[in-house]
């Protein structure tokens, strides 16, 4: 659910969720499903009914058998119970494994909503022992603290990294001498972004922090967020990408020539 999104970008993001579901031989399908909205200016009655007519719409072509949709931007546990309730109606049976990312009570997964981020963690410190470097201690940069970027920047923290810097659409914080992941993520609960972050010594735009002087990037929001001029600036040894297509194709190549480490996204955050 996002107000910007359209059909081109739902395309590159259904063949990315292909390879996805290839590389981590999990049987979900390849399709991506998407709806141009806004959520944060909608009530929960709207999201409600958005989410079940869209499941109306498209249960032709799903089934636990056939596609089966997952929660990613502006979704969650709770859309994702309406829309399985709303699958199960339309069959007249209960067929729960047709959506992943369900509450627990519903036959969710424990440690779902982490685990596309404990898999970035996991690629990142794989990267690490192939680029010699050592987490303890070593820098984090995040950009995006949703599901991902705080399960992501949580989980490398416990591994001994230092968080400086985290960027959101709202704006960004910084401290040098380390950012707390763990109570960053309450106040981003509560607040619903990082910005103005009480323990933070300063503020940063999302250019800056990609041009960081740190080990570890880790881009955990939209796609096409790191371009050939972003690239350019990029100090870090390692990028682990745990949103969908954060590098644009000529990113890359630049990144490629620096021998920075990137981590692709098919592998880094297929959860």
């Amino acid at each position: 659910f996002h107000q910007d999104v359209d059909a081109d970008e739902v395309k590159a993001l259904s063949i990315w969720m292909t390879i996805k579901c290839a590389v981590a031989r999990v049987p979900f399908g390849g399709g991506k499903g998407a709806v141009a909205c806004d959520p944060l200016k909608m009530s929960p009655q709207e999201i409600e009914r958005l989410s079940r007519q869209y499941i109306r719409s498209m249960s032709p072509v799903l089934g636990s058998k056939v596609d089966i949709p997952a929660p990613d931007v502006n979704t969650n546990a709770q859309v994702m119970a309406w829309m399985a309730d709303e699958y199960c109606k339309i069959r007249g049976y209960d067929d729960l494994g047709i959506i992943t990312g369900k509450p627990l009570d519903l036959g969710g997964s424990a440690g779902r909503e982490t685990a596309t981020g404990r898999g970035v963690m996991y690629a990142v410190r794989e990267a690490a022992k192939v680029k010699g470097l050592s987490l303890k201690n070593a820098t984090l940069a995040v950009q995006g603290y949703g599901n991902v970027g705080s399960a992501a920047a949580r989980f490398l923290a416990k591994e001994g990294c230092k968080l400086i810097a985290v960027a959101d659409i709202f704006g960004g914080v910084y401290d040098e001498n380390g950012l707390d992941a763990e109570e960053l993520y309450h106040y981003c609960r509560k607040t619903g972004t990082v910005k103005d972050f009480p323990e933070s010594k300063g503020s940063i735009t999302t250019e800056e922090l990609f041009a960081l002087d740190c080990d570890i990037i880790v881009p955990a929001a939209l796609e096409n967020q790191i371009t050939p001029e972003v690239a350019q600036n990029i100090k870090a040894t390692i990028i682990g990408e745990g949103a969908n297509g954060p590098t644009t194709p000529e990113a890359d190549k630049i990144l490629k020539e620096k021998d920075i480490f990137v981590v692709p996204d098919i592998l880094a955050n297929s959860g």
